[in-house]
């Protein structure tokens, strides 16, 4: 089973002013329950640490723009990751070039985004550990985007060989992330390759994200 989306490519741009708590943005702070944690992870030697937050999807925003996407059609999707190596932080495990575990990436789906709250996540010296938050626009038009491939429903152009490894063959891409830098961080995926979450078909469409892997792709 593989379903037919076309790529809806993400136009990433600094705000005029702060974001709403709940309004789709990359970096920044996500907008979580009251009582929810920062997600985070045990690594091998054991340590409880955090994972980098990637972005957020409005997907009420993103049902304005596009009506027939398999996603739910309210609330938020949050995506997190294993990827402080890719933004300088050698010394911290990160997703790699094959099919990652399970626990590598976290995707949160909120069904309502009534009561979020930012959370924000500082260092020893409180300042916020994630870079300023960026504006999301959505298009189909790849050409306006001066080459960075962020999207969500990528096709596997990054990929080099036919399909995933099993048992992953009908898995498609929820969404990828490039490689790119701002003003305050340089996020570089194994020489300017992608990041892509995986999900399978009928999980994406019954908005089950429970088990959502990751790659690294660079070609």
């Amino acid at each position: 089973m593989r379903l037919k989306m076309k790529p809806i490519h993400l136009k990433l741009s600094k705000p005029f002013e702060k974001l709403a708590t709940t309004a789709s943005r990359f970096w920044g702070n996500p907008a979580l329950p009251k009582d929810m944690e920062w997600p985070g992870y045990t690594d091998r030697d054991g340590d409880e640490l955090d994972y980098v937050f990637l972005c957020q999807i409005n997907l009420e925003e993103l049902t304005q723009f596009d009506k027939i996407s398999p996603l739910p059609s309210s609330g938020l999707l949050l995506f997190f990751a294993k990827i402080d190596h890719y933004l300088g932080h050698f010394e911290y495990e990160s997703v790699g070039s094959s099919i990652s575990p399970r626990d590598a990436v976290r995707v949160i789906y909120l069904e309502s985004t009534e009561g979020l709250v930012e959370n924000v996540l500082v260092d020893d010296n409180d300042n916020p550990v994630s870079p300023e938050e960026l504006q999301i626009g959505f298009t189909y038009d790849f050409d306006l985007l001066r080459d960075e491939d962020t999207c969500l429903f990528a096709r596997p152009d990054h990929r080099e060989w036919e399909t995933w490894d099993h048992p992953y063959e009908d898995w498609q891409i929820l969404l990828q992330v490039d490689s790119f830098s701002g003003m305050d961080f340089n996020l570089n995926f194994m020489d300017f390759g992608v990041l892509d979450f995986l999900i399978s078909p009928q999980a994406m469409l019954a908005a089950d994200f429970s088990d959502v892997r990751a790659i690294v792709l660079s070609t």
